[in-house]
C-alpha cells in the first residue's frame, strides 16, 4: 500500500524546494522520479545547507532533505539534443513538475503545449510564486517574499516584534504539498479518461488557502487579524505559558477543559470569577487570566505540568527545540526518519524525514539515497534507446 504510485513516472525539472518537495512526496509513494538537472551544477539546493563541505561536493544538506529515491540526469534544454532527450522522456512519463518562472519552458520550446504533442495524457504541473497569469506572474518569488505578500508575516510574532517570518520555508512547503495533491487528483482523472492536465500552482494562493480561519474571520466576521504572539485567537487560556522551568503550551479551548485546568493547578476559584465565566469573557480578559494561570504554574517545571495536564485530559505540551523534538519517543515510535548509509558523495550516514502519514499501518519510504549530479544519465538514456555512440555524441555536444 505504501507504493500507491508504483508504475507512475515523474519528471522533476524543479529546483530548491517547492518542486523538489512535491516530487519527493510522490517518490515516497513509489513513483519513479527522474530529476532532470542543468549540467555542471544542477539543482541550486545542491549548494545550500549548513555544511560547506557538502555544498562544495554538490550534495548540500538542503538537497539531501528532499531528493531521496530519485534518479538524476543532466540535460541542457537549450540544446537541440537536450530537447530531444526530454521529448523522449515525456513519451514515457505520466507527470512533469517544474518551477521556472512562467513562460521560461515555452521560450525553451518545451512548454506544456509543445510537450503534450508527444504525450497528450501528460500531467504537467507548473509551480510558481504567483501563478501563470495575472499582473505579478513575471515577478521573482522566494519563500520570504510570499510570506510577506500573503499576510502571514503580519500576524506572526506579537505587537512588539511583528511582522516576523515563519522560521522555516512554509510558503515553499505549502506550494509543494498543494502540487502533490493536485497531481494525484489529476492522475485519478487520467486513469478514467486518459486526459492530460495542466496544473498551475501559485505559492501565494497556496499560502492564503492555508490561512482559512484567519481569512474567514476577516471576510465573514469583519475582524482584521492582528499578531497575538503565542496566544490562540479562538480561546483562552490557550497559548504558551511560563512555568517554573520552560514554556508550556496549553489549549483549554472548551469550557470543561478550562474548569479541569483550574482544578489541576489548584485554582478552582478561577471558575467562579465573573471575568472568566465563559469563552468570550476569558478572551476579553486574556491578560489577567494568563497572569493567574502562570502564577500557579511557577510551582513546577513544564515537563511535570505536561504529564499532569495530559493525565486529566487537557491538551498540553512543552515548547522544545528541534533536536528535542526529533528525540521525542513518539517520533521514534512512528519511525518518521529514514537513514541511508554509504551515500555517494557524502562522508556520513544521513537521515531524512518520510511522509507525515502511514498507509495501512506502514510508512511510505524510498529505496535509494539522494543521487549525485547526473548519476543516472547514461542508465536512463540507454533505457530510452540511445546507443553508446549517441550518448557520446550528446556529451560532445554538451547536450547532457
Amino acid at each position: 500500500m505504501t507504493q500507491a504510485l508504483a508504475g507512475i513516472r515523474v519528471l522533476d525539472l524543479s529546483n530548491v524546494l517547492a518542486g523538489p518537495f512535491c516530487a519527493y512526496q510522490l517518490a515516497l509513494l513509489g513513483a519513479d522520479v527522474i530529476k532532470i538537472e542543468v549540467p555542471g551544477h544542477g539543482d541550486l539546493a545542491r549548494q545550500l545547507g549548513a555544511d560547506a563541505s557538502l555544498n562544495q561536493r554538490l550534495m548540500g544538506a538542503s538537497f539531501l532533505a528532499q531528493n531521496s529515491g530519485k534518479k538524476s540526469i543532466t540535460v541542457n534544454l537549450k540544446s537541440e539534443g537536450g530537447k530531444e532527450v526530454l521529448q523522449r522522456l515525456v513519451r514515457t512519463a505520466h507527470v512533469l513538475v517544474e518551477n521556472f518562472r512562467p513562460g521560461v519552458m515555452d521560450r525553451l520550446g518545451v512548454g506544456y503545449e509543445q510537450l503534450k504533442q508527444h504525450n497528450p495524457a501528460l500531467v504537467y504541473c507548473a509551480i510558481s510564486g504567483f501563478g501563470q497569469d495575472g499582473p505579478m506572474k513575471d515577478a521573482p518569488a522566494y519563500d520570504q517574499i510570499v510570506q510577506g505578500l500573503s499576510g502571514a508575516m503580519s500576524i506572526t510574532g506579537d505587537e512588539r516584534c511583528a511582522p516576523l517570518r515563519v522560521g522555516y520555508p512554509v510558503a515553499d512547503t505549502l506550494g509543494g504539498i498543494t502540487a502533490a495533491f493536485a497531481i494525484t487528483a489529476a492522475l485519478m482523472r487520467r486513469m478514467r479518461t486518459d486526459e492530460g492536465t495542466f496544473i498551475d500552482v501559485s505559492m501565494l494562493d497556496s499560502a492564503l488557502a492555508s490561512m482559512g480561519w484567519v481569512i474567514s474571520n476577516y471576510l465573514i466576521a469583519g475582524q482584521e487579524p492582528v499578531p497575538m504572539g503565542n496566544d490562540n485567537f479562538t480561546a483562552a487560556p490557550s497559548g504558551a505559558f511560563k512555568t517554573g522551568s520552560g514554556l508550556l503550551n496549553i489549549a483549554a479551548n472548551k469550557q470543561e477543559q478550562f474548569e479541569q485546568l483550574a482544578k489541576a493547578i489548584g485554582r478552582e476559584d478561577l471558575m467562579n470569577d465573573p471575568r472568566f465565566a465563559d469563552r468570550e469573557d476569558r478572551k476579553r480578559h486574556r491578560a489577567a487570566l494568563t497572569q493567574e494561570v502562570e502564577s500557579a504554574l511557577r510551582s513546577k517545571p513544564a515537563v511535570e505540568w505536561e504529564t499532569i495536564l495530559i493525565g486529566v485530559g487537557i491538551p498540553a505540551g512543552r515548547v522544545v527545540t528541534v533536536p528535542e523534538a526529533l528525540e521525542n519517543p513518539q517520533i521514534k515510535h512512528r519511525d518518521l526518519l529514514q537513514e541511508f548509509r554509504n551515500v555517494p558523495g557524502v562522508d556520513r550516514p544521513i537521515q531524512v524525514t518520510r511522509a507525515g502519514f502511514k498507509l495501512s499501518g506502514a510508512n511510505p519510504a524510498v529505496d535509494s539515497p539522494p543521487p549525485r549530479l547526473g548519476e543516472h544519465t547514461a542508465q536512463v538514456l540507454r533505457e530510452l534507446g540511445y546507443s553508446a555512440a549517441e550518448i557520446a555524441d550528446l556529451h560532445s555536444a554538451r547536450a547532457i
